[in-house]
């Protein structure tokens, strides 16, 4: 998950709900469901509510006071996510924020009214979590690292600005992340009478633990 973007995504929603409300003595308090997709509580859970909480307080949401941060977490087990998603939902959350695509679809299957933020979900176009990632339709929207036919439009927009290109270089990290957007991109070379060459690179250890 990236922590950053996970942060930005939940701040607004919550800047989002009306200041009136916030001002207001007796005012109910807000409730944000958090459903984090890991096999065990550790350093890097932790560090990630922190920070969301901290965040929150920056805002004007302290909780225990004005908003109730509801945290579970579970791997990506099938009974265990229809559980969680059960449970995140019976508690009326004002909004929904979940980091796999396992669990988002769980709490799709469950609300359609509840907003979702969503991280970590692959492609949500191929996931069945949305319908067109341009638009987000009905109560789902979030970030997402992959994406596929946007590997498209990196070319598109590359023609555009310098029409005379004929060849491009693809530089990349080697795996499965990258090795999924060759097809795409190969396909929409051929359609602009572009030739692709590949420049693998191995990414030093050091970037990895960022």
């Amino acid at each position: 998950m990236r922590r950053r973007e996970f942060i930005t995504l939940l701040g607004g929603a919550a800047a989002a709900w009306p200041l009136t409300a916030r001002a207001q003595q007796g005012a109910p308090v807000r409730r944000i469901g958090i459903f984090e997709a890991s096999a065990e509580m550790d350093h890097a859970v932790q560090a990630r509510w922190g920070a969301l909480r901290q965040a929150l307080e920056k805002l004007g949401w302290i909780d225990g006071r004005n908003v109730r941060l509801d945290f579970r977490i579970s791997a990506d087990e099938s009974d265990r996510i229809g559980a969680i998603a059960d449970e995140l939902i019976g508690r009326a959350p004002d909004v929904l924020a979940v980091s796999s695509g396992a669990a988002t679809r769980a709490l799709l299957e469950r609300t359609r009214s509840i907003p979702i933020v969503f991280t970590n979900v692959g492609d949500p176009v191929a996931a069945g979590i949305l319908k067109n990632i341009a638009r987000p339709e009905g109560n789902a929207t979030g970030i997402t690292a992959q994406y596929l036919s946007i590997a498209s439009k990196w070319l598109e927009l590359l023609k555009d600005a310098a029409p005379r290109t004929s060849r491009v270089g693809l530089v990349f990290s080697p795996g499965l992340v990258a090795d999924s957007y060759f097809a795409v991109f190969e396909e929409a070379a051929k359609a602009l009478a572009v030739k692709v060459s590949r420049f693998p690179i191995e990414m030093p250890s050091s970037w990895n633990e960022r």
